[in-house]
């Protein structure tokens, strides 16, 4: 695993900043193994000192990277800002199963934006455009300008049932409960009422809903983000009786979320779910930047999207 230099500090500095914090890894077993590598060579100095420029990595013997689609592809970019797609299943950032092949890994080690920083976050499963700083100056310039910048976002949602309404304004409030099976798991809330349960506030949250095709009891639909909450477009879906195609905390009543913490899903089962991963994709972004807008599109949907869909997608273009 690689991973950014403190420039000027010793070796021992930064594994006690990095790894033993963060890992609770042994800095003398690993220097003394030679599992620590300094610019591909290995390092049994604790006193070196890291120079700028330098790569510094180290060698994990009882960790098994996770699998993953690791094909991302850039869509569009400027001089400080790339827009990029993940893939479905690929995690933006460090899991505790996934170190190595993440999509800010991946792109740092890929492409000429050696020091890229992440804008926002995609959850592992879900598929499109995510948006990225190319070096650490850009990071802040934009970080704080992010709302200017992302002036409309748009995501594709296969769901199970057809709706009866054909365009929705959907609001509610979403808060995590602390008698949840699923920590992770967000709940519609009134904010009215009294409820002890809740895991920190119940936040405002709206989406934009447009049924754009039906098929096989499943419904296609767009949905433009007015707010950006925690797992907002899988929950307020789910509220409203038409969960995500795969969604494993959502659908089911989360069963397929709390089996797979204890093994790995049966091919009936994810037949069962009708995909491997829940279908919901980031498909458009508009951008305002350096007084010009930008228009993103992602049209690339995984296999595992029922053909008709992807069908309809291509028909538009």
């Amino acid at each position: 695993m690689t991973g950014q230099l403190f420039e000027d500090q010793p070796l021992a500095t930064l594994w006690q900043y990095w790894c033993e914090r963060r890992d609770g890894l042994s800095f003398e077993a690993s220097l003394n193994n030679g599992w620590i590598h300094i610019d591909e060579h290995c390092c049994q100095d604790a006193s070196i000192p890291l120079l700028a420029g330098q790569e510094f990595a180290f060698w994990l013997p009882q960790h098994r990277e996770g699998k993953a689609d690791t094909q991302w592809q850039l869509l569009w970019q400027s001089n400080e800002l790339m827009a990029v797609h993940k893939p479905p299943g690929l995690p933006v950032s460090r899991t505790t199963r996934n170190l190595y092949n993440t999509l800010i890994n991946l792109v740092r080690r890929q492409s000429p934006a050696t020091n890229a920083h992440l804008l926002h976050r995609l959850d592992a499963e879900t598929s499109g455009i995510l948006l990225l700083a190319k070096h650490s100056a850009a990071d802040k310039r934009w970080k704080k300008r992010f709302n200017t910048l992302l002036q409309r976002k748009s995501y594709l949602a296969l769901v199970y049932g057809k709706p009866d309404w054909q365009q929705l304004d959907f609001e509610c409030h979403l808060a995590e409960r602390q008698d949840s099976a699923i920590r992770c798991q967000m709940y519609v809330v009134d904010p009215e009422q009294h409820q002890p349960l809740l895991s920190g506030s119940a936040k405002l949250s709206r989406t934009l809903f447009q049924c754009l095709a039906a098929k096989d009891g499943l419904t296609l639909v767009q949905c433009e983000l007015k707010t950006g909450r925690k797992h907002q477009l899988r929950a307020q879906l789910a509220a409203l009786g038409h969960p995500i195609v795969a969604d494993k905390i959502y659908a089911h009543g989360g069963r397929f979320y709390l089996q797979r913490l204890q093994q790995a899903l049966t091919s009936e089962e994810i037949a069962e779910l009708g995909a491997s991963h829940h279908l919901l994709h980031a498909w458009q972004v508009e951008l305002s930047a350096y007084g010009q807008q930008f228009h993103v599109q992602d049209d690339q949907l995984s296999n595992e999207w029922p053909t008709w869909v992807r069908d309809w997608l291509a028909a538009r273009n």
